[in-house]
C-alpha cells in the first residue's frame, strides 16, 4: 500500500510542480514577493497532497524562536522534504543554492526572481565572500538566509559535517543564527521513491547569537542541532 500510495503522489506532486510553473509565470512579473507567495502556495497544496494520499503530515514547532527580522537559518538536511516546509514558514526566506539549479528550463527563473542565492560549487574559495555579500543585502531588507550547514542531504543517523562557512556570515553581518532540527528523513528519504505515513517534525531552536568564538559557535550549533535531531527521531520511531 505504501508503494501504492508513493506512486499516486509522486505522479500527482510532479504534475503539480510543473503545471504551477508554467500558470505561475505572471508571479515572475511580481517578483520577489509573488514568487514567494506562489512558492507558499505551491508547498500548501503539495502538503495536502503528501497528507491526503500518503497519510504523511508535517508538524512545526518552536516557531517562536523565529525573530520578525533578519537571521540565518541553519537547518539539518535529510530531505527534499526540508526545502518544502521552509519555504512555507520562513517569511523572506534566500536559500543558498548550487549554480546547476539556475539552468532548469523555468525553475530556474523562479530562483532569479525570487532572489536566492547561488553559489559555484567549483570556486569554493569565491563563493563564501559571494554569500556574505548577498547575506547584507538580504538583511538589510530584514529577510533571513537559510542555509544547511552541510552542504547536502545527509542519511537519518549519518555522522555530521558541519561546514564553518556559517560563523563567518553570522560574525561579519551581526545577525543571530537560528537551528532547525527535524526527522524528514525517516518518510521522504534521500533519494528514496517511498513516502511513509507519519508526523516529520520541523523544530526551530533558540537562537545563538554571533559574538561566540568560530570554535564555540560551531560546537554549539552542532549540539544544539544533532542532539535535537536525535530527540525527535526517536520520538517518531516510538510512535511506529
Amino acid at each position: 500500500m505504501i508503494l501504492l500510495r508513493s506512486i499516486l503522489f509522486n505522479l500527482c506532486f510532479y504534475a503539480l510542480l510543473i503545471t504551477l510553473m508554467i500558470l505561475g509565470v505572471p508571479a515572475l512579473i511580481a517578483g520577489r514577493r509573488g514568487v514567494e507567495a506562489y512558492g507558499r502556495f505551491w508547498v500548501r497544496m503539495s502538503f495536502a497532497l503528501l497528507e491526503r494520499v500518503c497519510r504523511l503530515k508535517v508538524e512545526f514547532r518552536g516557531l517562536q524562536h523565529l525573530p520578525d527580522g533578519a537571521a540565518i537559518v541553519v537547518s539539518k538536511h535529510q530531505s527534499f522534504l526540508d526545502v518544502l516546509a521552509l519555504v512555507l514558514c520562513v517569511r523572506g526566506f534566500a536559500f543558498v543554492y548550487k549554480r546547476e539549479l539556475a539552468f532548469i528550463p523555468l525553475f530556474g527563473l523562479y530562483l532569479w526572481r525570487g532572489e536566492q542565492v547561488a553559489i559555484d560549487r567549483a570556486k569554493r574559495a569565491g563563493a563564501l565572500p559571494r554569500v556574505i555579500a548577498a547575506a547584507q543585502r538580504i538583511f538589510a531588507e530584514g529577510r533571513r538566509l537559510v542555509i544547511f550547514p552541510e552542504g547536502t542531504r545527509k542519511p537519518v543517523g549519518a555522522p555530521p559535517a558541519y561546514k564553518a562557512g556559517v560563523v563567518r556570515i553570522a560574525r561579519e553581518t551581526g545577525v543571530v543564527c537560528v537551528p532547525v532540527a527535524l526527522n524528514s528523513g525517516l518518510f521522504w528519504r534521500r533519494r528514496g521513491f517511498l513516502r511513509r505515513p507519519g508526523t516529520a517534525v520541523i523544530e526551530f531552536l533558540a537562537p545563538i547569537a554571533p559574538a561566540l568564538d568560530k570554535e564555540s559557535f560551531m560546537r554549539l550549533l552542532e549540539t544544539r542541532i544533532e542532539d535535537a535531531t536525535a530527540r525527535l527521531v526517536a520520538e517518531a520511531r516510538g510512535k511506529n
